[in-house]
């Protein structure tokens, strides 16, 4: 496994409100030629684990009262993508946390 990518997200909904619309809207993500293997909640800690093309890669999403923080580790010969899969988890996770 390689470095993971870390991006963290602000967002002004406070953590229960953060983790509901995460929790709501995860189902909802569909990246192509990904699939969501594993989703685990524990209080504000999201473990969960892709896969895709043949390869697996992991991570966690931390939710705070002011950001979301997601780590995203990507196998050796994937992680030329790791910035754009983070980005691309990242803006997805922007959009659920949006004030609205």
């Amino acid at each position: 496994m390689s470095d993971p990518v870390v991006i963290t997200i602000p967002h002004r909904l406070g953590k229960d409100e953060a983790i509901r619309r995460l929790k709501n809207g995860l189902a909802s993500v569909h990246l192509p030629f990904v699939t969501i293997d594993r989703e685990i909640w524990n209080g504000d800690l999201l473990e969960f684990s892709l896969s895709g093309m043949g390869h697996k890669a992991s991570g966690t999403v931390l939710v705070s009262n002011d950001a979301v923080r997601l780590e995203l580790v990507l196998p050796w010969l994937l992680q030329r993508f790791a910035e754009l899969a983070a980005s691309a988890l990242a803006s997805r996770a922007k959009l659920l946390l949006e004030k609205k």
